[in-house]
């Protein structure tokens, strides 16, 4: 944990952003896998660590703002659990660790809830992501568990994105520490994928580092020779001489802070001449997308900028032809780049993606567009000191999408189809690396994990 100071500041900052009313936040409870003592790893809601810094199941936390009061509730172990969990500290000496002095148990947390309730008062709660938090609202508030989400408090979620977007020198340090994590996942992963082997073999041994090193995976590692799609959780391919891997893999510091790195790796130690050619469009693409990087400066622009980067590189390959601003603008390159150029990170991968991406990554005035590939823009909104978040930009060749676009004659002004056949064998390639967003400019956290081609096969033939 980090200081009671900490969390004490972080409250009251809360605190003078909402006028009246309770605000609820509730920790998460241990989640059965397949009966009721054999449990997923235990993670803790990222809003209730970042105000009160427990990493335990079975807390609830109320700030009252009329009392000017905080109270954190959860039951004590009894000595038949002690048996099985050992010894944990009470109640009260979680709450005092974090500059809390009143406490109660979770039945008290809910006559006192109820209570508000009937009074009429307002009661402020996150949207909720788990099964059992919309069972808990509804027992709280008697809001119908199908109703807990569209009730979720708007100047609630409004005030801790402003709270949490921008990350403390404390904070920073935690995602450097994950970063570092994830530099040794993907060295001994450029060392370690060859020939013959399954992608398991290196998903398990970057598991393997991270909890060695404390922490833990931040998200499912993709680790996948067909890289062409996107998140791909599959990890039973036999590696072969010529293959590219894509290595999407992030871990969490041991205070839960995410790191989220992408390198794309040659099996067998060299790249061939067409995935040196990709491979160098998608780095020029990444590497002016963070020189672009700046307070102010809408994270929309960016990811347009790296489109026109990608795009003029795949028609110097005649993939695409005709004028790039207006391709761009149609959204023709998207047949190479569906997604997003990168997300905000911090205690969740995607940070704070639960409370809402409109309030996240968006603005009142900056709105998300439908279009294909920009509906997929996790984050538009200006930057600002203290943001830190990914740029991941990448080709990918869908066979799927091309016969789909090809049939429909889409975007025949733009695309040259008959190249394009020629690489529906090719799968992806994909670069990412996390950014702090600085008072002039952008400081690449990652930047010691091995990119550059040479730097890549050297590893990797190794």
């Amino acid at each position: 944990m980090f200081s009671a100071e900490t969390y004490i500041e972080r409250r009251n900052r809360l605190k003078k952003q909402i006028d009246s009313g309770l605000i609820l936040l509730l920790g998460n409870e241990e989640s059965s896998i397949n009966y009721p003592d054999n449990h997923y790893p235990f993670r803790q809601d990222s809003s209730f660590l970042y105000f009160f810094g427990l990493d335990f199941a079975g807390l609830a936390a109320v700030i009252d703002i009329e009392a000017d009061s905080v109270t954190i509730f959860g039951n004590d172990l009894t000595v038949d659990e002690i048996v099985w969990t050992g010894t944990q500290p009470t109640i009260k000496e979680k709450a005092a660790a974090v500059g809390v002095t009143k406490t109660g148990s979770l039945a008290e947390f809910e006559k006192i809830t109820q209570k508000a309730v009937k009074q009429n008062r307002t009661i402020h709660y996150l949207p909720p992501y788990r099964a059992e938090h919309l069972i808990t609202l509804e027992k709280l508030t008697s809001i119908p568990h199908s109703k807990a989400a569209e009730n979720a408090s708007l100047e609630l979620i409004k005030a801790v994105v402003a709270l949490r977007e921008k990350k403390s020198p404390q904070e920073i340090e935690q995602i450097k520490t994950a970063v570092d994590i994830s530099y040794h996942m993907q060295t001994e992963a450029m060392k370690n994928a060859k020939p013959g082997k399954y992608e398991r073999e290196i998903a398990a041994l970057m598991e393997q580092i991270a909890l060695s090193a404390g922490g833990r995976l931040a998200f499912a590692t993709i680790f996948s020779i067909q890289g062409q799609t996107l998140h791909n959780p599959y990890h039973r391919n036999i590696m072969k001489t010529g293959n590219i891997a894509v290595n999407d893999c992030g871990a969490e510091s041991a205070m839960h802070y995410a790191s989220d790195i992408t390198r794309t790796i040659p099996i067998g130690g060299k790249f061939d001449s067409r995935q040196k050619d990709i491979y160098n469009i998608v780095l020029n693409a990444q590497t002016k997308a963070i020189e672009a990087i700046k307070p102010g400066v809408e994270f929309r622009d960016i990811h347009l900028l790296a489109c026109r980067i990608l795009a003029e590189g795949l028609k110097e390959m005649d993939l695409m032809k005709g004028d790039i601003e207006k391709a761009v603008s149609a959204g023709a390159h998207a047949l190479f780049f569906q997604c997003g150029l990168g997300h905000m990170m911090g205690l969740d991968v995607h940070d704070m993606e639960g409370l809402g991406e409109e309030f996240v990554g968006y603005t009142d005035t900056i709105k998300k567009n439908t279009q294909f590939g920009l509906k997929s823009l996790r984050l538009a909104k200006p930057l600002q000191p203290g943001f830190v978040i990914t740029v991941e930009p990448g080709i990918y060749f869908i066979p799927e999408l091309i016969d789909m676009w090809k049939a429909e004659n889409k975007f025949t002004d733009f695309i040259n189809y008959s190249e394009v056949e020629k690489y529906k064998d090719f799968c992806g390639i994909r670069l990412e690396d996390n950014i702090l967003v600085t008072k002039t400019g952008a400081e690449n956290i990652s930047s010691q994990i091995p990119k550059k081609i040479d730097e890549v096969e050297m590893l990797a033939s190794s």
